[in-house]
């Protein structure tokens, strides 16, 4: 991928991961916006985020490793990471970039440049009543498309054509990981024209308010997973139990200022 202005970055965990925060990263949504329209950017960029499940899942599958090094962008999705960069590195991450809370930013510097969205993925309905939710938190925002997360393979090529032809800027992606990576990396070149893909996990269903978001203080204090598998105890519990021991041995012996 052109490399245009690019982003300080860190290894944390394994993965190189941008030092920004949520103002900087949709700063950066205008500038490569901006070098889309001017021709400079000919394909979109890829960007995503990083967590304790995303470490994991790194260091355990080659493809997924493989699929996530085609990403332009990975920022920090976990107060964990920000933890880790704090105790070693010279120069840490400054704050968790959480999807959740980066869309309100997104969402007003691209009400502002003119930028619009596209929201795909989750259950039939749901992409479009988070459309719904933005539109109601930011009036000027644009979302020019919705489809759902259940369609084949072989339907991509017309999805991604219809995307295309709708001249979407950025287009949001909640599949869930790996398959919303996997999405990105093989479709970006059918997705020539858009800004940005940017991957969003279960962010719908947050903005839908079908899963709730933890207190503030719970956020800051780095336990939000907590209340998540709370709310999702069959779920995320196991998965927790599983993923976050071998991440946090991961953060641990792999995070380093690079050079």
């Amino acid at each position: 991928m052109q490399a245009l202005n690019a982003m300080d970055e860190l290894i944390v965990g394994g993965i190189r991961t941008v030092r920004t925060t949520r103002s900087e990263l949709a700063h950066r949504m205008v500038l490569d916006y901006d070098a889309a329209k001017n021709g400079h950017l000919k394909l979109p960029r890829i960007v995503t985020s990083s967590n304790g499940s995303v470490i994991y899942a790194f260091h355990k599958d080659k493809q997924f490793r493989d699929t996530l090094k085609n990403a332009d962008i990975i920022d920090a999705d976990g107060m964990s990471l920000v933890w880790s960069t704090r105790l070693l590195c010279r120069r840490p991450l400054a704050e968790r970039c959480a999807t959740t809370d980066f869309v309100g930013d997104a969402c007003a510097s691209a009400a502002a440049a003119g930028i619009n969205f596209y929201l795909l993925g989750s259950k039939p309905d749901r992409a479009e009543q988070a459309a719904k939710s933005l539109r109601l938190r930011h009036p000027d925002l644009q979302v020019v498309g919705t489809h759902d997360g259940y369609f084949r393979r072989d339907q991509e090529e017309q999805l991604c054509d219809e995307i295309v032809a709708l001249r979407t800027d950025v287009l949001w992606v909640g599949l869930g990981s790996p398959l919303q990576e996997e999405f990105a990396v093989r479709n970006r070149h059918r997705l020539a024209g858009l800004t940005w893909i940017r991957t969003c996990g279960g962010l719908f269903d947050h903005l839908t308010s079908q899963t709730k978001r933890a207190p503030r203080w719970v956020q800051t204090a780095g336990f939000e997973w907590v209340v998540r598998a709370v709310q999702e105890p069959r779920r995320l519990g196991p998965r927790y139990l599983k993923t976050s021991p071998v991440a946090l041995y991961h953060l641990l012996t792999k995070t380093y200022d690079p050079g």
